[in-house]
């Protein structure tokens, strides 16, 4: 899908990820974050398949804030697994939503991509 069909803005960001399951954990790269979702550097040892549930933890750089997020999985690739958001908690969102802002520099896509959220 190409960047103009995306609803919601993806934002590329250095990262650790921390993503937790039942079967195990994994530190994946981070890709680029949105409001609705993660894409992360798939691990050598990742075997979670389509629509498995995960919670994932990206540190903020240079704070104690982390977004957290209960996840599925959207799409695996070869190098990269796409994380579809699921519930994201009140803290986390709003750390999310400034992170959107600071990088989109536009309230009016903000606002946009927040109201769909609803939807």
């Amino acid at each position: 899908m190409t960047e103009e069909h995306r609803l919601f803005t993806r934002i590329p960001f250095e990262a650790t990820v921390h993503v937790t399951s039942a079967e195990g954990s994994w530190d994946c790269e981070l890709i680029d974050v949105s409001l609705k979702g993660i894409l992360v550097g798939r691990p050598d040892s990742w075997s979670g398949i389509l629509d498995d549930p995960f919670l994932v933890e990206l540190e903020l750089n240079g704070s104690e804030a982390s977004i957290r997020m209960d996840v599925s999985v959207a799409h695996v690739e070869e190098q990269h697994i796409g994380f579809r958001c699921e519930h994201i908690d009140l803290d986390s969102i709003t750390h999310l939503r400034r992170l959107v802002e600071l990088n989109v520099g536009d309230i009016d896509i903000l606002n946009r991509e927040l109201s769909a959220l609803g939807r």
